[in-house]
């Protein structure tokens, strides 16, 4: 199936296999380079679900779908894949985000050759006692590295203090007690319910000849033989709108402490929860983004030196809104953010700045080949499916409607949490 990417002068090509993958190919004519991502519908939250090959509610140790991404790297015949693609000056990698799993790579030369590879090393599992157990140590190592930034404790604090049965909370990589729970029978388990085609999908974005990456893919799948698939069914989670925790803090080795806000706002209305998302993203935006007042002010009065973060986590029905900062008086500083949150006025000439740069921000993505990779993946992921007309999408934002969702959202369920500088 072939369809334009509106605005953005790009054209997506779409096929599901027979076995169920999806792959999307968006050919760039004016680059030497390509960008293959293949990616798993298994993230960090997904640690509780039936089995392929059980009928009840399993639950799996925390961090176990990173931990998996980390053993695929791990094959038989003892051949790395860092290896492997930097031997033909290409780069490799893969992350583990909440929602996915997505193993990639990029280079100009042998794409035949790479993305075969990077098909079977997925596809081919290799786990061993011996080699679970050495893992374990690893990923100790990089879980107490991410603990020893204040930015990572910032965001782990408050999702943790944030939700109160939901596993968005969780570390992605889990913790050191329950990576040490994790067995090869556990990744096995996980491996053949989750990366099966038909829960997976394949986007590639680069100078490719979409006739030819087809039929590699086709070629390459049609040798494989993959156990039947069966739906997934995952644990729901009942998630009050109130916080776990109202305040916490701890102290660090920095130089200037530091200061979170989250709000927890639960999705009351008809809108999806992207879009609903969307409009609670422009609000913060306005109010406290770079450009704002907000930002200038608490400059020139010295409660920051840096421009306020804002980071938005959502999950089915409630959007967590993370404002962040270096302030050597958070207490001031949280007490601004309040007395800005008072007042909801929302003018349209904001509304509509905040619209104009959401369009330019498509037509900038149009010239890279890793930004619309992304985008597809996201898409994928938010939405279900991939929207080929992002300013038709963004057209629908509607002023009135985004006013009357802001005037009704509650912001009274927050969390704050400090890091303080550690005394001497």
């Amino acid at each position: 199936m072939k369809t334009n990417l509106e605005k953005m002068d790009l054209t997506m090509y779409y096929e599901k296999l027979d076995n169920g993958l999806d792959v999307y190919i968006v050919p760039f004519d004016k680059v030497n380079s390509v960008y293959v991502t293949f990616s798993t519908k298994f993230g960090s939250i997904h640690d509780e679900f039936i089995p392929y090959d059980r009928s009840s509610m399993t639950k799996f140790p925390l961090g176990i779908a990173h931990f998996l991404e980390h053993k695929l790297f791990e094959q038989k015949n003892g051949v790395d894949p860092f290896t492997f693609y930097s031997e033909r000056g290409s780069d490799a990698n893969a992350n583990t985000s909440n929602f996915k799993t997505t193993y990639l790579f990029s280079g100009t030369n042998f794409f035949d050759e790479n993305l075969n590879y990077l098909l079977d090393y997925v596809q081919e599992p290799y786990f061993t006692d011996e080699n679970v157990e050495k893992e374990k140590g690893i990923i100790e190592q990089e879980i107490r590295m991410y603990e020893d930034s204040p930015y990572y404790k910032l965001y782990d604090r408050i999702l943790y203090n944030t939700f109160k049965n939901h596993p968005i909370k969780y570390p992605i990589a889990g913790t050191i007690s329950s990576i040490k729970k994790i067995t090869k029978k556990d990744l096995y388990t996980c491996y053949y319910t989750f990366y099966h085609p038909s829960n997976m999908f394949l986007v590639i974005t680069g100078n490719v000849d979409v006739k030819d990456a087809l039929s590699i893919i086709r070629s390459n799948q049609e040798n494989k033989v993959f156990k039947p698939y069966k739906e997934i069914k995952l644990k729901e989670y009942d998630e009050p709108d109130s916080v776990c925790t109202k305040i916490g803090s701890c102290e660090m080795a920095i130089e200037v402490p530091k200061v979170s806000i989250g709000y927890k706002i639960r999705n009351n209305t008809k809108l999806s929860i992207n879009k609903f998302k969307a409009y609670i993203g422009m609000f913060f935006d306005i109010k406290f983004g770079s450009v704002s007042l907000f930002n200038e002010t608490i400059k020139k009065d010295n409660l920051a030196t840096l421009d306020m973060d804002i980071t938005l986590v959502n999950t089915d029905k409630h959007v967590l809104v993370i404002l962040s900062n270096d302030t050597n008086n958070s207490k001031e500083l949280i007490n601004r953010i309040e007395s800005e949150l008072e007042d909801r006025t929302i003018l349209e000439t904001d509304f509509n700045r905040k619209k104009k740069v959401k369009k330019s921000s498509v037509i900038y993505k149009s010239d890279s080949i890793y930004a619309i990779n992304n985008k597809i993946m996201a898409n994928i992921i938010n939405e279900g499916s991939v929207i080929t007309d992002e300013h038709t999408y963004i057209d629908l934002l509607n002023y009135e409607e985004m006013v009357n969702t802001i005037n009704n959202i509650d912001l009274n369920n927050k969390t704050i949490y400090n890091i303080n500088k550690k005394k001497d």
